[in-house]
């Protein structure tokens, strides 16, 4: 059965070789197993020896398979680290790229990453409730480093709109550290006042990006349409603090001060640059950004959504085009469908989901793309059986700026317009903590003149919680 909802009624080259690991052979490999593994009733009594020990090892087995983590709860010994505060965990993605059709031709691209995380409850480990509500945290990654493992260097379009999430600050990378406190309660308000601080990611802060983030491409995933203009992306680490306002269970106000700096992304610092801009701290600058939104739930089947608005001011030393930028988003998320339980007495997260993102960056504001959009929907246990497994498309479009076409002209050189990216794709979850991934790539214009051949890759993302 599914419920929907009337939306009106809603208020308010030639083949090349590809580098091949450990990693991505084993996460294929669990690709090919059956997507559950399920503990059978108690075995019987047997005179076979042996018969109930492997009814166990049945039931242990299956428990591994269907848990989150392929690491499991380390024999025991995860829960009691995390009844003590301590929850660690990573993350490891693949991802194949094999280029059908670009500039360059025909070849094959591998591409990784590596993420390691971890957050301390003061509480917890102190034993002292006065601290509830405190925590830290910690992050770092490794991404595949290469010529030949960026897609784009063969596709040749502009950096922004990369095949690849993986390209931006390879190599061994800091992401963050930090404080984190929520209030437990505040004037009669759970959870009323979240506060971050210290070397944070601000596009982790802001712009959440549920239903975009399950796609293969740089500009729909990390760089969230703002990456073409500013440094927003999963490589951009700076000083910084937030503030978030929760008053009731539907809306939210953020704010956010960060410090900009020039190179911000570069792999050469390893994430590593606190002073920001070394060769000339007085380069460095603010970086403002807020945002605010509404988190309704539609009808009586509770369809939930996310309606967001926000801003920010970015200030960088540019001799040619000026000092700072800013620029606006609009993001919109909504379930338009959603599947019932097989008896019909509860609400299921299978469904039918839209997304969009539209982002303006006046022209004069030395802004690459003032005007970006991307949409798409995503629909979460559509095959019968395969209630985890998720389809998804979805569509970007950047318009260059007036000030970039008027520098290719200056220079001879073709002019560009707009560029197209879409992808489409079917996340297969192989078990609690695997998933395997095909998609398909098609880019219009890669760096928006007809200079450089339409792009169209066919690939898979594999992905292991660990």
């Amino acid at each position: 059965m599914i419920q929907q909802v009337n939306i009106r009624s809603v208020r308010g080259h030639s083949s090349a070789r590809v580098q091949v690991s450990i990693l991505p052979l084993a996460a294929a490999v669990l690709a090919s197993a059956p997507a559950e593994v399920k503990a059978g009733p108690p075995a019987a009594p047997s005179a076979v020896s042996g018969a109930g020990e492997a009814g166990s090892e049945d039931a242990v087995l299956a428990k591994w398979w269907n848990d989150r983590k392929i690491t499991g709860d380390w024999l025991g010994a995860r829960p009691v680290v995390e009844d003590h505060g301590l929850t660690l965990g990573g993350t490891w993605r693949g991802i194949f790229y094999g280029l059908l059709a670009s500039e360059t031709g025909a070849r094959g691209v591998f591409t990784q990453e590596l993420v390691f995380n971890g957050k301390l409850d003061l509480a917890k480990l102190s034993g002292f409730e006065g601290l509830q509500g405190l925590s830290a945290f910690g992050e770092a990654r490794w991404r595949e480093p290469g010529y030949e493992a960026n897609p784009n260097n063969f596709v040749k379009g502009a950096s922004f709109f990369n095949p690849s999430r993986f390209a931006g600050g390879v190599g061994w990378r800091l992401g963050t550290f930090g404080l984190a406190y929520t209030t437990p309660e505040l004037f009669g308000v759970e959870d009323l006042l979240t506060l971050h601080g210290g070397w944070l990611r601000p596009q982790r802060e802001f712009l959440e990006n549920q239903w975009g983030n399950l796609f293969a491409n740089n500009a729909m995933a990390p760089s969230e349409g703002l990456g073409a203009n500013i440094p927003f992306g999963a490589s951009f680490s700076t000083w910084g603090g937030t503030l978030e306002l929760n008053p009731n269970d539907w809306s939210y106000a953020k704010a956010g001060l960060f410090m900009s700096y020039p190179e911000a992304t570069s792999s050469n610092n390893n994430g590593l640059m606190f002073e920001g801009y070394a060769p000339d701290p007085a380069e460095n600058g603010l970086f403002l950004m807020g945002e605010s939104g509404v988190t309704p739930e539609i009808g009586s089947a509770r369809l939930p959504g996310r309606y967001v608005f926000g801003a920010y001011y970015y200030e960088e030393d540019n001799a040619t085009f000026g000092r700072s930028k800013y620029g606006f988003y609009w993001q919109g998320e909504q379930m338009l469908l959603r599947e019932a339980s097989a008896s019909g007495t509860r609400l299921t997260d299978q469904g039918l989901h839209f997304f969009s993102l539209f982002v303006f960056a006046p022209d004069g504001w030395n802004n690459r793309y003032p005007f970006y959009f991307h949409s798409g929907l995503v629909y979460e246990g559509l095959i019968p059986g395969r209630d985890r497994d998720q389809l998804m498309a979805a569509v970007a479009l950047g318009q260059h700026s007036l000030k970039t076409q008027q520098a290719a002209i200056d220079n001879g050189k073709p002019v560009p317009e707009v560029t197209t990216f879409f992808e489409v794709g079917y996340r297969i979850k192989v078990s609690g903590w695997s998933y395997l991934q095909p998609f398909f790539q098609y880019e219009s214009r890669p760096d928006g003149t007809e200079a450089v051949a339409n792009a169209a890759i066919l690939g898979f993302l594999v992905g292991v919680d660990f």
